[in-house]
């Protein structure tokens, strides 16, 4: 699993991990990572401000049409493939903001998730020094009751100069409540789909993280989890809009942080076409003593090809709702009809054919 289950608020439980990471530290001198992050911190992302005056501030127009959603080629939770309709929406251009989600807090007074007493605390990712215990996740995934969104790693960390970086340690119940307060949603998982293809109908193939060998995201370089050596120039979460956007102008649909659905996650998907699809009624619970859990998207800088790899637009995976991770964050959604101009256009007669 690369999302962080429940079981890390205990004492972990044991996953299969590649071979390689025993010889890892032996291939990577340890300054190679410092040096390569460094030379990425001039970015500073795009600005981006979902609230304001226009419910529309910060959002580019997706417009509907059909696709092939999921895959039979990769993983078994990504089948069967089935045809999926979806009406035109706006969608945040970025994922939301550390900076964005304080405004939030400061005119609702909201409190989150891991922030409340009865359940507080985040699931943290470290990296350890070394590896005694195989593939235990709780070498790598630790429950820190004092980590939340302003604290993302815990006492002693903060979101100061990382106003531009996804807000994370976020649960479902948070992301949804920010949501609301700006009259938006959040996606899908057929939208978000939709959405992160850029216009193509199918599955591009085995990466969209990727190109020529060249990194197209924030993802993990290196060995998972004893060495990322930030080849792409990040060793944590990168402000927002570092990499190029797709063909509808979204950034970071594929890596930096997994994004919130509203979807209920089942294993695999039914092989019914359909048109704008909620998933599944209720809740589904994935595995004895995990809480219901909720679809995310789009990999994170956690996804390493020796582990996860699920970067590309049909990975999906299964986040507990109540649970807060340094590697998930949001984007929201607001169903509302195109700019004029653009439902005149050509563009928009080809997707409604």
């Amino acid at each position: 699993m690369c999302s962080a289950p429940s079981e890390v608020r205990k004492n972990g439980d044991a996953s299969a991990l590649a071979a390689v990471i025993a010889f890892a530290l032996a291939i990577f001198a340890p300054g190679d990572a410092v040096n390569a992050a460094a030379a990425a911190m001039d970015c500073k992302g795009v600005a981006t401000l979902t609230s304001g005056s226009s419910q529309h501030r910060g959002m580019v127009f997706v417009p509907g049409g059909a696709f092939v959603m999921g895959s039979d080629h990769y993983l078994p939770e990504e089948r069967s493939t089935h045809l999926v309709r979806v009406d035109g929406f706006w969608l945040d251009a970025t994922e939301v903001t550390n900076a964005e989600f304080a405004r939030f807090i400061r005119a609702t007074g909201y409190v989150t998730t891991a922030e409340r007493k009865e359940s507080g605390g985040a699931a943290v990712f470290t990296t350890p020094a070394q590896l005694t215990r195989g593939g235990d996740i709780s070498q790598w995934w630790q429950f820190k009751d004092d980590a939340n969104w302003r604290r993302p790693e815990g006492t002693g960390s903060t979101i100061e100069a990382r106003d531009n970086h996804p807000v994370v340690d976020v649960s479902y119940a948070d992301a949804l409540a920010y949501a609301k307060w700006l009259g938006h949603d959040l996606p899908t998982e057929a939208e978000w789909e939709y959405a992160s293809r850029g216009g193509h109908r199918e599955e591009i193939g085995t990466s969209d993280a990727y190109e020529n060998g060249k990194p197209l995201a924030n993802t993990w370089q290196g060995v998972f989890p004893v060495l990322n050596t930030g080849e792409d120039g990040f060793i944590g979460t990168a402000p927002v809009g570092c990499f190029k956007p797709n063909a509808y102008g979204l950034y970071d649909m594929i890596g930096n942080v997994w994004e919130w659905t509203s979807d209920w996650y089942r294993g695999g998907h039914p092989r019914e076409a359909a048109v704008n699809p909620q998933g599944p009624p209720g809740t589904v619970r994935i595995e004895p003593g995990r809480a219901p859990s909720k679809v995310i998207k789009g990999g994170s800088f956690l996804c390493a090809s020796n582990y996860c790899a699920r970067y590309r637009s049909t990975s999906r995976q299964p986040q507990e709702a109540d649970l807060g991770t340094t590697h998930v964050g949001f984007r929201t959604i607001l169903r509302a009809p195109g700019p004029k101009s653009f439902a005149r256009s050509k563009l928009e007669k080809a997707w409604r054919e």
